[in-house]
């Protein structure tokens, strides 16, 4: 089998077509609230209990938040498409208007959030042209009455009973 160049445009058409939830990675930082919205959060591990999030290398915020004690992880609900569209801007107050919780070790939570997890770094793995970012989890609740939000192809949806 040979190496194939493969249109990253293309790429990510195809990679769109698999649906997924939106979270937001947030921690206070020098007394604000920094953040970014991933749609690529994923649970890893029950024991010991570990997520994950892949960061792009070009990110100008994980510079920022990777070194934070502890990070809020907020899985979107379906009526919070505004915040995930504020969140993944550039070059805007990221957390304007939105209701947060801030836990005693610095991580930063959405309130209205579908579910939350309160979590630390437990490693990162350099992977192509992103990190991928293994977060312990330290507490958590959900609320599966709140429906979350959807990405899909490159759009945010909601799920349909």
């Amino acid at each position: 089998m040979t190496h194939e160049t493969l249109n990253p445009a293309e790429l990510r058409r195809v990679f769109g077509a698999f649906p997924s939830g939106v979270a937001a990675i947030a921690a206070l930082i020098d007394g604000a609230p920094v953040g970014i919205a991933a749609s690529s959060f994923t649970s890893v591990s029950l024991d010991p209990p570990l997520v994950s999030v892949c960061v792009a290398h070009t990110s100008t915020t994980w510079p920022l938040l990777r070194d934070a004690p502890r990070f809020g992880v907020s899985v979107l609900a379906a009526d919070q498409a505004e915040a995930g569209r504020q969140l993944a801007a550039r070059n805007a107050d990221r957390f304007a208007n939105l209701n947060l919780r801030v836990t005693a070790d610095g991580a930063v939570l959405l309130e209205g959030a579908s579910a939350w997890l309160d979590c630390s770094t437990h490693a990162v793995h350099p992977c192509g042209d992103h990190d991928i970012i293994v977060l312990r989890v330290h507490d958590l609740d959900a609320d599966h009455a709140v429906w979350p939000l959807v990405f899909h192809a490159s759009k945010f949806h909601r799920l349909q009973a």
